[in-house]
């Protein structure tokens, strides 16, 4: 017969006073105790430490007691509870169906157990998502996180914090607040590391997230560590890269948030910025948190300073960080880099060019040239793709910037239009300001009246700048200190940059980076750095099923893993008991691949059996 276990005993609600085991500090805890007659002895037993913050007011505790042994014997309540108390009753309900003794699979061909139950009694209550939490929890596990947070000095409950807010955000996306209401209300992961998330504290979460930031760098290289013994990563490669996101509400608390350039438009809000150093696999070697106006170009030394990153190692990054100063840092230290080039000239011969594919099938052409001292190659590239986006951004602007001086032109002809030809002059100023570059392209002409104050007309002529977007749409130049490199392997490893901006779109749109809700500086670092644990723990899963042919988004895997919940059917028995049985439903054809590619179960939290 398997495990179970019975509560058929009358319940109490008992206060003690102990000691700590570890400080020898006297408190006071309460228990759920059951009184039950063994022969003709009466023995109690402790069903459930309610811990120290128990308050309910003790003319309660009987109406508790009764509303428990109530829902674990499916009766609905007499009388109109108060809503703590059925809040309260429904909470220690499940604890104790959730601490049941786990109940294994019966091997095949052994005796199992049947029981006669009264079908139309069937209830099925407290549905709860384990699907994500199963698989973060298995990633998290492979990464060795929860012994890496216990050698920063997290106890087991900072470490369960951690490891919730972690999978929090890789389930639910947003702020810790949004975290703690899923993990109290809405998931099994606390069942899964049998912790009752209900009488956690939304405080205990953030200072969980304190002591991650005060960890950081011991955190992400352990962490790096290990994610080089399970995938054995090649170190030759560095991308760097930043972005940013931005806050809802001033966050006048916090001295990191800047208003700048905001890559989501959002111009009306304060900003951060994170910078991500990576491997070329994808994975995080190192996160920072800077002012949302901070200048990329000033970003790189401190991020790459100490990083131990093997000698000659190639660095990759994009035009915002490669100012010549940072060329020359890299050059000092002894970095290869590759990077797009801030050269505003353009050329191309194609009659010198090599053709490679990418890897949705479009054709790259690329010529090679080699500098005069052989220390650098520059690689141009044309893209059609690219070439055709560029040709149509450069018609639109086109059309624009000439409406906009054919109005000017028009309003000379009014006859109460503004004439002055300073002013005319000024407002063709700011039209070229505003015309993303094209201005250059253009002749314009002013003619003035003999008193040259007057301007009588306007007119232009179109004469394109050689070596610009106009003239050469679809090219874009790389420079780079590996001149023993094939242009294919260039272009090729300079593609990964392009792999970190669907770093950042993931952590931004699947992990919820954006938008930030605090206005402390330190909680704001927190925030973002969960949310690269959380991006490192899904980049293993990913890993791990690409292994095995399965290329999903992270997006994707959630909504399968989704569907699967932990739930408790209630029945009535012939003996008037009732028979509690709390699992997780069947994991469909999509969901059991996952968990197989994974290597692990597709029943998780086991079965748990209790009759009250």
């Amino acid at each position: 017969m398997p495990a179970s276990i019975c509560y058929a005993a009358r319940m109490f609600i008992r206060q003690t006073k102990t000691r700590s085991s570890t400080t020898g500090e006297a408190y006071t805890t309460f228990r759920l105790v059951a009184s039950e007659r063994i022969g003709k002895k009466v023995r109690q037993r402790t069903l459930l430490n309610l811990g120290r913050q128990f308050d309910l007011a003790k003319d309660e505790w009987p109406l508790l007691c009764t509303r428990i042994e109530g829902i674990l014997s499916g009766q609905g309540s007499l009388l109109p509870e108060s809503s703590v108390i059925e809040t309260l009753a429904q909470r220690y309900a499940a604890r104790l169906v959730a601490a049941a003794p786990s109940i294994t699979s019966a091997p095949e061909g052994t005796v199992v157990e049947f029981q006669e139950v009264d079908i139309n009694s069937l209830e099925l209550v407290r549905p709860r998502s384990v699907g994500v939490e199963h698989v973060g929890l298995a990633a998290l596990s492979w990464l060795g996180v929860s012994d890496v947070l216990e050698s920063v000095g997290m106890n087991a409950g900072q470490r369960a914090c951690a490891l919730g807010s972690i999978i929090g955000r890789m389930a639910c996306p947003g702020s810790e607040l949004a975290t703690w209401n899923w993990l109290k209300n809405r998931s099994a992961f606390g069942e899964l590391v049998d912790v009752d998330f209900e009488g956690v504290s939304l405080m205990k979460l953030y200072r969980a997230s304190d002591i991650l930031v005060r960890n950081r760098d011991a955190i992400e290289e352990a962490l790096f560590r290990r994610i080089n013994d399970l995938f054995s990563l090649p170190a030759t490669v560095t991308l760097y890269d930043l972005t940013n996101t931005y806050f809802e509400g001033e966050a006048s608390g916090n001295a990191k948030a800047k208003r700048g350039h905001s890559k989501e438009k959002r111009s009306d809000c304060p900003l951060v910025t994170l910078g991500l150093v990576l491997d070329g696999s994808g994975f995080v070697r190192r996160s920072r948190m800077f002012e949302g106006n901070v200048s990329e170009a000033s970003t790189l030394e401190g991020m790459l300073t100490g990083l131990d990153a093997p000698e000659g190692a190639m660095v990759v990054m994009d035009r915002g960080i490669a100012t010549e100063a940072n060329i020359d840092w890299l050059k000092e230290h002894n970095f290869r880099y590759l990077v797009v080039s801030r050269e505003r000239s353009r050329q191309f011969d194609e009659s010198q060019s090599i053709e490679t594919t990418t890897a949705s099938e479009e054709t790259i052409k690329i010529q090679r040239v080699l500098s005069d001292d052989g220390t650098e190659v520059r690689l141009y590239c044309h893209s059609e793709k690219r070439r055709e986006k560029e040709t149509a951004m450069t018609k639109r602007f086109s059309e624009r910037f000439e409406q906009g001086l054919a109005k000017l032109a028009a309003g000379l002809e009014k006859k109460r239009g503004n004439k002055d030809r300073d002013k005319l002059l000024e407002k063709i100023g700011r039209l070229k300001e505003k015309s993303h570059g094209i201005g250059q392209h253009y002749t314009i002409t002013v003619t003035c009246d003999e008193s040259g104050v007057k301007a009588t007309a306007l007119t232009w002529e179109k004469a394109p700048v050689d070596g610009t977007q106009m003239t050469h749409p679809g090219i874009y130049c790389l420079r780079s200190n590996e001149t023993t490199w094939t242009e294919v392997t260039l272009w090729q490893t300079y593609t990964m940059l392009t792999d970190l901006e669907a770093v950042f779109r993931s952590l931004k749109s699947e992990l919820g980076l954006r938008p930030v809700f605090h206005h402390k500086e330190e909680r704001t670092h927190g925030h973002l750095f969960i949310t690269v644990l959380a991006y490192q723990a899904v980049q293993v899963i990913r890993n791990k099923l690409k292994a095995h042919g399965l290329t999903a988004s992270w997006s994707t895997l959630r909504e399968t893993l989704s569907v699967q919940q932990r739930v408790t059917a209630t029945f009535r028995q012939r003996d008037g008991r009732s028979l509690n049985i709390r699992k997780a439903t069947v994991a469909e054809k999509y969901l059991k691949e996952i968990y197989d590619k994974l290597g692990i179960s597709a029943a998780p939290g086991g079965i748990q059996k209790l009759t009250a």
